[in-house]
């Protein structure tokens, strides 16, 4: 039991969960090391949503809200992590969920599926029939009715190759990633540089709050991927150097 006034409190509470998805059978070890990647630019943030990156959010959640068939992929780290505001957050936008693995194998999707309908989801996608233009790797296979068809994903700590290829079919991606200068980061349509925890129920709150199509274009146009990153890039600096204004 990790007590609450233990200054790492959240932080070992996020490993506590990936742990259970470990010996509950939804992540992998490739996994963790991936978390513990992020963990580290989640440091240089101050372990906070800074700034630029609720501008993402709102970007993000205007681009879902617009969105015909939007998309929710799911895999082990998010299963493990936020099912529950997944869940929530597909029924907000009416979207499917898809669950989608790297390290792909019929328990862990069974396994991931199963959590997802304890958390009340009503449909999960698992069947894979369709394949993405050029991609080699497992990933490459998609359900048909889900990012295949869909015209939004959302994902997060996501491969670069699979956000790239998803672009080149003109889809929307808004990639939750807590490497600024990954290529998932620096391909994906909209790039949220926080942590999947935070940005989750954020998003959820920003998608309900949008009541129109001209106030979500509005807010899609004035976010510009490029400049969001160095941003936060500039934010890390500062942070870094003691030149932050709080």
């Amino acid at each position: 039991m990790i007590p609450y006034t233990h200054p790492r409190y959240e932080s070992l509470k996020k490993r506590e969960k990936l742990a259970d998805g470990y010996r509950d059978g939804f992540t992998v070890l490739e996994g963790l090391i991936a978390h513990g990647r992020g963990e580290a630019f989640n440091y240089l943030l101050g372990e906070t949503t800074v700034p630029p990156a609720r501008e993402a959010i709102k970007a993000g959640a205007a681009l879902l809200f617009l969105a015909e068939a939007p998309v929710i992929s799911v895999n082990g780290n998010t299963a493990a992590l936020c099912p529950e505001v997944m869940v929530e957050l597909s029924k907000a936008l009416k979207a499917k969920l898809e669950v989608n693995l790297f390290y792909r194998n019929d328990d862990r999707v069974e396994r991931i599926k199963r959590k997802l309908l304890e958390c009340g989801a009503d449909e999960i996608l698992t069947e894979y029939s369709a394949d993405i233009p050029g991609i080699n790797s497992e990933r490459r296979k998609v359900s048909r009715e889900g990012i295949y068809s869909g015209d939004v994903v959302l994902v997060a700590i996501e491969d670069g190759d699979r956000t790239e290829a998803l672009v080149r079919q003109g889809k929307g991606v808004i990639a939750i990633d807590l490497n600024p200068l990954s290529r998932t980061a620096r391909k994906a349509t909209i790039t949220i540089v926080d942590d999947v925890i935070r940005v989750m129920p954020a998003l959820t709150e920003e998608v309900k709050h949008f009541s129109n199509r001209n106030e979500a274009m509005r807010v899609l146009r004035s976010y510009n991927r490029d400049r969001n990153l160095q941003e936060v890039l500039n934010y890390i600096i500062k942070f870094l150097t003691g030149t932050l204004s709080r």
